[in-house]
This record gives structure tokens, C-alpha cells and sequence, in this order.
């Protein structure tokens, strides 16, 4: 629902919005749909009626996302208790502002009351980049919280239309589709990405390289599950990979490929680059607990939650089993990433093949099940998974960076930490 009303409602009077919460009633014939306007200076009576105007649109729209027999009518009322919360927590910034000792304890009495003496829980979840991004934070104000997991879920939108190889729009699209005729100039943000996957497919000895998009075309993973590719199609799609056929120009902010066919695919660092920036807006925003999840994945932890000063618990899945536990940790403002042949698989020929490519072979990386890294950045911890697995167990223990650690599970062995 936050979804279709930020994405679809173009109705002015509705205005920037965050959806609080959703009740749906127990006959399933009715949703109510809190919203929190995001503007101090919004029109509740004129939001409602712009929504109210949008209702027979998003009902059909909620139709056929929901594939059900039912579809719900929509109630739509504006969230008092996110005003309430805003107006405590101004108040309670009044009161600091002038004497700070004498009026402690009206602060703290009033923070109790207003706020309630244990923080919240907020989660929510969106679709974006072909995945699904959770967020589960904890604070005081409820508008706070809502304010700052919509402002996180907008930017991991904008980030799809600069990565996603899927939009013939996006930027990155341009580069695959002009890059080999010529240079293309890009973003400041596109080229400093573009720079940090070169150091790491330089750091790995090629195991990353971002250019593997033939190869998982050949080896029918774009799309399905995987077959078997001959030696003359592998030949042939190598002709059109390697990081090293890459062209960057600093100054004039440019990119090119030296043969054509070429392309980048952001699979293996887009969602960690994205839950790093919607770490760094919920910062921004105030909040000091949060966990961020892309399709359980990739995960960032920022501060711990209530009671657990150790850090957020996150508990690594076995190779074999999603029931099995491999790991467990805490995680602290830390990273975790996780990659293994079980995401995507096929058998023929009596072997395995995975998704997990070795771009210098041109064939499906053999000798482990699974690595999980965890590092101070998102985009560091997705990147080296793939590496790690790659180059196998023994490469990874010597090259691991300074703060990294890795969940090494290699085939037909008991899974091992490095360090």
C-alpha cells in the first residue's frame, strides 16, 4: 500500500506521505490505512480527499498484487498518534533548550508519559531491485520511525532506476547499451562504484568482476535455473568479459568497453551498496537501532536493539538445509553477507553447477558450499562473497582484509570462522 499511494498517486492534495500501519478487518472485506503526512504544513481534510479520490484506482491496483478473491475496501485516516509523538518530542526540545537541571525531572516525566518508558518496534518491508527489502528499527516516535524507514525505502527506489540492467532508463543501461561505441559519461555516484568494483576485481585476482553478465546467459541463469553450456558457447562469451576490458576516464567522468557485447551486471554489489545508503539516511534521521535486510542476503545492523548490547542476532543457514544453523552472530553498526551454491542450481552430468561464476573459466566455481562475511560496510561484505567462494577456503584466509571475518562451508566439511 505505501508502495502504490508514493508511486502511483499523483494527486497533489495527497502530498508526501508515510502509511503508519494497516488493519485489516476480520472478515478480510476492509483495510484501514493509517497515513502520517511527511510535510509540517500538509492539509489532513485535503490529503483524505485526494486519497478518497485515488480509492477505486488503489483497490484495483491492490487486486492484482494480491491475486486474491477478496479485495478489500479502503478506509484511509491520518495517524494522531504520530502527531502526538511529534508534538511530545517539540516540546520536550523546548524544554531542554532552557534549564536543563531544573526542569529534568519535568523532561524525563514527560518523556515517560508521552513516549512510553520502552521504544517501539516499527518493521516494514518493500519490493525494489528485484528483491525484498526489510526494515525493523526501534525508537520513541513513531513518526520519527516512519518518517525515516520511508525516507530509506525512496532511496533504495532511486538507486534501482541508476542500477537496475532491467530499466532501458536506468544509467546503468545506458553504459551497457553505448559503452562499446562510445564513451559514456556518468554520474558522480556511478563512477566512484564503478572504480571500487575495479579494486575488487584487481584485489581478488579477477574472481569479482561485474562483467560476468554473458557467461550467466549462457549458463541460462539470467533468467531460469541454469544448463549445461558447451565449450564453444563459454569460449565465446569470455570473449565478451573481464574487468580489464573496462575503460575509466577520472577526468572527463567517463566509461567504455573495448570490445562490444560487453556489459555490467550489478547483481553481486547493488543491494549492498543500497543497504548502506538507507543505513546512512536512518542515521541521518535520528534513528540509533535499525536492521536492514535485503532478501536476508545482505544485512547491515546499526546499533544494537533494546537489552542486547551485544549487537543485533542474525543466524546464518546451513549449505544444505534452511533449518540448519552454519553460524550465529551479533552484529554491531557491522555487515553480513551471505553466498552459497543452494540460491541457484542445476545438476546434469552427475555434478552440481551453481550460480556462482568464476569469470576467468568461463564455469560455475567448484569446491564450496557457502561463505558469510562480515564486514563494517554492505558493499564490501556482498562484494567479497563471491570472491571468497571462488578462490576457495585456503586463498581466503590469506587475503581476508583487516575487520573481515568468514564463515568458510566447503563441500563435504564441518563450516569453519576465519580469522
Amino acid at each position: 500500500m505505501a508502495e502504490l499511494i508514493e508511486n502511483e498517486v499523483a494527486d497533489p492534495r495527497v502530498g508526501a506521505v508515510a502509511v503508519t500501519a494497516v488493519t485489516l478487518s476480520g472478515d478480510g472485506r476492509q483495510l484501514r490505512v493509517m497515513i502520517h503526512p511527511l510535510k509540517p504544513s500538509a492539509d489532513d481534510k485535503q490529503c483524505l480527499q485526494g486519497l478518497e479520490s485515488a480509492r477505486g484506482f488503489l483497490r484495483r491496483e491492490l487486486a492484482v498484487r494480491l491475486r486474491s478473491r477478496v479485495t478489500p475496501d479502503l478506509v484511509f485516516a491520518i495517524d494522531r498518534g504520530a502527531r502526538h509523538a511529534e508534538r511530545v518530542e517539540t516540546l520536550l526540545g523546548r524544554i531542554r533548550k532552557r534549564t536543563p537541571l531544573a526542569m529534568a525531572a519535568l523532561a524525563a516525566a514527560l518523556a515517560a508519559g508521552g513516549r512510553g518508558a520502552e521504544p517501539e518496534r516499527y518493521e516494514t518491508s518493500a519490493h525494489a531491485m528485484g528483491s525484498v527489502f526489510t526494515i525493523a528499527a526501534y525508537g520513541h516516535s513513531r513518526s520519527q520511525l516512519s518518517a525515516g524507514v520511508e525516507t530509506a525505502f525512496q532511496e533504495v527506489r532511486r538507486i534501482d532506476q541508476l542500477l537496475s540492467n532491467y530499466r532501458a532508463a536506468s544509467e546503468l543501461s545506458e553504459v551497457n547499451r553505448d559503452a562499446a561505441q562510445r564513451p559514456v559519461r556518468v554520474s558522480p555516484e556511478l563512477f566512484e562504484l564503478l572504480e571500487k568494483c575495479q579494486q575488487y576485481s584487481r584485489l581478488s585476482e579477477g574472481a569479482f568482476d561485474w562483467t560476468v553478465g554473458p557467461l550467466m546467459k549462457v549458463w541460462g541463469f539470467y533468467r531460469d535455473s541454469g544448463r549445461l553450456a558447451g565449450p564453444a558457447e563459454v569460449a565465446a562469451a569470455l570473449g565478451r568479459v573481464g574487468y580489464q576490458r573496462i575503460l575509466l576516464d577520472r577526468e572527463r567522468r567517463t566509461v567504455s568497453f573495448s570490445v562490444p557485447g560487453m556489459e555490467l551486471d550489478p547483481g553481486g554489489i547493488g543491494k549492498g551498496y543500497a543497504v548502506d545508503r538507507m543505513a546512512d539516511l536512518l542515521r541521518e534521521a535520528g534513528l540509533e537501532a535499525a536492521l536492514i535486510s535485503a532478501a536476508g542476503s545482505s544485512i547491515y545492523a546499526l546499533g544494537a536493539p533494546p537489552g542486547e548490547q551485544r549487537g543485533w542476532y542474525v543466524r546464518i543457514r546451513g549449505p544444505k538445509s534452511e533449518a540448519a544453523t552454519a553460524g550465529e552472530v551479533y552484529l554491531l553498526n557491522q555487515s553480513l553477507s551471505t553466498s552459497g551454491a543452494y540460491e541457484k542450481f542445476f545438476q546434469a552430468e552427475g555434478r552440481t553447477y551453481s550460480h556462482i561464476m568464476d569469470p576467468r573459466t568461463g564455469y560455475p566455481a567448484q569446491g564450496m558450499a557457502s561463505v558469510a562475511v562480515v564486514a563494517p560496510r554492505t558493499l564490501d561484505s556482498e562484494a567479497w562473497t563471491k570472491p571468497f567462494f571462488v578462490n576457495g577456503a585456503a586463498w581466503t584466509r590469506t587475503h581476508l582484509p583487516d575487520g573481515f571475518r568468514v564463515l568458510l562451508c566447503e563441500e563435504g566439511m564441518e563450516c569453519s570462522w576465519a580469522p
